[in-house]
């Protein structure tokens, strides 16, 4: 098997591990071929012709990969086209990033505790379960991505 046909088998692995987590396997196969890339940045019309893909469904994986911090946007002066490349460090980005999906549901279960009355006891212990729940979990990612960050240090060390 040539490198390129193992590199499209691994792009399309990446399809099949978004799939199994409910998103959709496109976005996996983007990130899959930017992972992949030795190049500093890869079009917009690389991707559709490297996973034989329409515009619009480039885009919408681009879009959602950029708004999760998977992947970046990259200007090329001169260029009309959109160049994207992917994080360094995706994982790492991606636990960071989950903050603010974790932030907002606090924010929407303090909301919905203001408006509740007097007799509204069990819908108020729910709702302080639910932003219980995240500031915890928020708490615990804070946790999580220093000791990733510390944990990537110390295997640097080690490879040196």
């Amino acid at each position: 098997m040539s490198l390129e046909e193992s590199r499209e088998q691994l792009v399309e692995q990446f399809g099949v591990l978004f799939d199994e987590m409910g998103q959709p396997p496109m976005q996996g196969r983007v990130l899959g071929y930017l992972m992949l890339s030795n190049a500093e940045h890869v079009s917009t019309q690389e991707l559709k012709e490297a996973l034989r893909a329409s515009a619009g469904s480039i885009s919408s994986a681009t879009r959602a990969l950029s708004a999760a911090g998977f992947i970046r946007r990259v200007f090329e002066r001169g260029s009309r086209s959109h160049h994207f490349r992917a994080e360094e460090d995706v994982w790492g980005d991606f636990l960071a990033a989950e903050h603010r999906y974790l932030a907002r549901r606090v924010v929407v279960a303090e909301e919905m505790l203001r408006h509740l009355g007097p007799d509204d006891k069990a819908p108020r212990e729910r709702l302080l379960n639910m932003r219980d729940y995240f500031e915890w979990l928020e708490d615990h990612h804070h946790k999580m991505y220093g000791l990733w960050q510390e944990y990537k240090k110390s295997r640097a060390d080690r490879t040196r």
